[in-house]
């Protein structure tokens, strides 16, 4: 893939002003495609409101919950924690986006349709957890209020280009950690909740995919920066959820969401997309950042491969002990 646009100065030339205006056109463009396709839905149409009851406190009649009340696995009640309290973190994901891109034109009505279309897959998920009690609804609470407490910034608040970046890849790893834990929750309903919420999440990765694509074509070789850093420094929005480290390797282990997942279905699939290591004609800047990023990506199949290994050998020594 070789670079037609012509290089405007250097990369530092960029500034988010001129690349909000230069990319203005496409964000009109993406929304409008998104709007066609987008199908609006109904929360609480996925809710099994008749498997509810109450809980003590107010109520008199108030059950305690305890963990044999609902049908799903451990995996999936760790999994749909961690991906409730990232979602519940939308008011800070729209402070960061909306002070990056701005309230205005076609950038500002994405940003609210965004929001809006997110808020949906909270509600959803407490919805689901409460009813079918599928986790602790008082540890649910005190871990969103920690959570929320500390607030949220983005590693990437720094640069439009880079936010842009990290979307294109964050939206889809979120689509794959709900499907996946969808799989792994051992109940249909939670399954076709997350899938649903997966196609929302699906729908925004196409959308920041695609500008980003745009943003190859008008400024290469900081866009070429912008991907390297954010897929050199990539973690999910979640990474201050009380015990995330735990969860997240409780998740890696259940194969919700590790190593080898996050190189095959998540980085690998957005840099093909967009051949981004196939882009010739970048400037010194751009050269060494593709390069940088090549050599990031071996590193990173090879660690995964590692992970690999000591999965099989897990899995292994559990049926061994489940034979004997």
């Amino acid at each position: 893939m070789t670079i037609t646009s012509p290089h405007l100065g250097s990369p530092s030339a960029w500034t988010d002003a001129r690349l909000l205006y230069a990319l203005e056109e496409v964000v009109e463009k993406e929304l409008n495609r998104h709007l066609k396709v987008a199908k609006d839905w109904m929360p609480h149409e996925y809710v099994p409101w008749s498997d509810g009851r109450n809980f003590p406190g107010f109520f008199e009649d108030g059950t305690a919950w305890e963990k044999d009340q609902s049908k799903v696995t451990e995996i999936g009640r760790i999994a749909l924690v961690v991906n409730l309290l990232t979602e519940d973190n939308l008011p800070s994901y729209h402070h960061e986006i909306a002070s990056l891109f701005g309230r205005d034109g076609a950038w500002g009505t994405w940003v609210h349709r965004w929001t809006a279309e997110e808020g949906r897959h909270g509600i959803v998920m407490r919805d689901y957890l409460l009813a079918s009690r599928a986790v602790d609804p008082d540890q649910l609470e005190r871990f969103r209020m920690a959570h929320m407490s500390e607030g949220f910034e983005s590693d990437n608040r720094h640069s439009m280009l880079h936010s842009v970046a990290y979307v294109a890849f964050q939206e889809l790893a979120t689509r794959i950690s709900h499907r996946n834990t969808g799989h792994q929750s051992g109940d249909p309903v939670c399954d076709r909740m997350l899938a649903r919420i997966a196609t929302d999440e699906n729908l925004h990765m196409v959308f920041y995919r695609n500008l980003l694509k745009a943003a190859f074509e008008i400024a290469p070789d900081p866009t070429m920066e912008a991907v390297r850093d954010v897929v050199v420094n990539f973690r999910m929005p979640g990474h201050g959820i009380p015990g995330f480290e735990r969860a997240a390797a409780q998740m890696a282990i259940g194969e919700v969401y590790n190593l080898r997942i996050h190189h095959d279905d998540v980085i690998q699939p957005v840099l093909r997309h967009l051949k981004v290591m196939e882009i010739d004609g970048l400037g010194p800047e751009g050269r060494r950042a593709q390069e940088e990023l090549g050599l990031f990506l071996d590193g990173l199949d090879a660690e995964a491969l590692k992970f690999d290994e000591k999965l099989a050998a897990r899995k292994a020594r559990m049926a061994a002990r489940a034979g004997a």
